[in-house]
């Protein structure tokens, strides 16, 4: 429900949303099958993982950063919606690409 919720506050800002989105996978210059999914990805630059726990585990952390740089996007957001201030409980994470954007 909170993944829906997010979705369309973020539609109505005017942002493109695409959810549950495929990850890519190439090794050795084939494509592989995959079932991994971004939960949220914003604009084609960010990806938004979401989840419902009372404890964040480094392997949250760990698997965003593996989306990042297995489709290449510049930033992404881990958020923990199980929490009384989800700021608290949100981490950023950038790659290269971010360094590469254009300043607006």
């Amino acid at each position: 429900m909170y993944e829906k919720c997010l979705i369309q506050e973020l539609k109505e800002q005017g942002l493109n949303v695409r959810s549950q989105v495929l990850v890519p996978i190439k090794y050795k210059n084939t494509s592989l099958d995959s079932d991994l999914k971004l939960d949220i990805l914003v604009n084609d630059l960010i990806i938004i993982e979401l989840k419902a726990v009372e404890i964040m585990i480094p392997v949250f952390k760990a698997q965003l950063l593996s989306y990042l740089k297995l489709t290449g996007k510049p930033k992404g957001l881990l958020i923990n919606f199980h929490t009384e201030n989800i700021t608290n409980q949100l981490v950023s994470l950038v790659t290269e690409e971010f360094a590469k954007l254009p300043v607006e």
